[in-house]
């Protein structure tokens, strides 16, 4: 196995992340608005910025569904038993004691196990669950004619609630784990130029370095 500088973000999963990161903000600001942690906004202004950012993240998630499978990227979030401990045993003690991470990138999984079950949980559970009921609530009007409308709507929100404070929970983790480990900048800049280090086989060196070597740093 090789360490090779690698592309294996590419310009579309970049902006995809900066994206969906910016209207998740905006998702989060207008949220805790909405429920009056804040008075930055009306009612309102509240009420059409989180419509406005949920309506383009669907828009920029159903783009990214169709790259996923068409590119077949899907394939780096499907988790794996193997090495899952290891990656657990690291998080919960082996970082705070200074040992390297035990998981290496490779070009076929970018992912280590932790992660890539983490994100299949994200896009498979708290998403669909979050604009399920988003959804079912804006369109409240189409369904309030229905006995106990009133009592549905309460759980409907209710439900929206949990999955959004559970992706705030999320996406803290997520900050919190870049700054572990090394630097900040070297868990991001992945995430601006799309190059990080990898593990190569002969394999995957020679095809690259034959077929694709503008991805070699």
């Amino acid at each position: 196995m090789a360490i090779r500088r690698v592309r294996i973000f590419s310009l579309f999963e970049r902006f995809w992340h900066w994206s969906q990161m910016l209207l998740i903000m905006t998702l989060m600001f207008s949220g805790f608005g909405l429920h009056g942690f804040h008075h930055l906004l009306d009612f309102k202004q509240a009420v059409d910025l989180h419509t406005l950012a949920a309506f383009l993240l669907l828009l920029l998630w159903a783009f990214s569904i169709f790259w996923l499978f068409t590119t077949r990227n899907w394939r780096h979030f499907i988790p794996t038993v193997k090495g899952m401990w290891q990656v657990l045993r690291f998080y919960s003690f082996g970082i705070f004691q200074g040992e390297h991470h035990p998981y290496r990138k490779a070009y076929w999984r970018k992912h280590n196990p932790l992660q890539a079950l983490a994100y299949l949980m994200l896009k498979i559970v708290l998403f669909p669950l979050i604009w399920i009921s988003g959804l079912v609530y804006l369109f409240y009007f189409l369904w309030r004619d229905i006995p106990h409308a009133t009592q549905v709507l309460d759980g409907v929100a209710l439900v929206h609630t949990g999955a959004a404070f559970t992706i705030v929970v999320f996406v803290m983790i997520h900050v919190y784990m870049l700054t572990t480990g090394h630097s900040f900048k070297e868990h991001v800049m992945p995430m601006i130029n799309g190059f990080d280090e990898v593990d190569l086989t002969p394999e995957e060196e020679a095809y690259l370095l034959k077929d694709q070597p503008e991805v070699l740093g």
